[in-house]
């Protein structure tokens, strides 16, 4: 996905096992943001620094959702121990991943394999994507939506 590109309809599954639309959200502007593993130190740190800038992020009316391969269960687990108020969406078989570009081939000891490229994603509300983070400072995540959002 690039800037001026329109969200995609489906944006993964909720911990209900239920379908996310993007329609559901319709006339709200959207973070979404994709990592790679829930209980991660990154994604921890990530997922916290978001949640300490919530209220911020939620008064200027955006939508919060956060999209990993981990199971919806595991996002429970994990939006418990960390008092996690956005949603987040499982894409088990990184079709989601994969339509955002953010499922690529990543090097880790040597070895090759496909992954989740840590990415945010802001669209407007017309669901047209305004802003993409691609070096996403882990520990202040809200720090960078805050700038780039106003």
């Amino acid at each position: 996905m690039e800037i001026g590109d329109k969200l995609p309809e489906i944006l993964g599954r909720n911990a209900n096992g239920e379908i996310v639309r993007s329609d559901m959200f319709a006339g709200k502007p959207m973070i979404i943001y994709f990592y790679p593993k829930d209980n991660t130190p990154g994604c921890t740190a990530e997922a916290c620094s978001i949640r300490d800038g919530y209220s911020a992020l939620t008064d200027k009316g955006y939508v919060v959702v956060g999209i990993s391969k981990d199971s919806p269960a595991s996002h429970v687990k994990f939006a418990q121990k960390f008092d996690l108020p956005f949603l987040l969406l499982s894409d088990e078989d990184t079709t989601v991943n994969q339509a955002f570009g953010v499922w690529q081939k990543k090097k880790m000891a040597g070895r090759e394999y496909m992954g989740t490229v840590r990415t945010t994603f802001v669209a407007d509300a017309d669901h047209r994507i305004t802003h993409i983070i691609n070096k996403v400072d882990t520990k202040n995540a809200a720090g960078q939506l805050e700038k780039v959002i106003g």
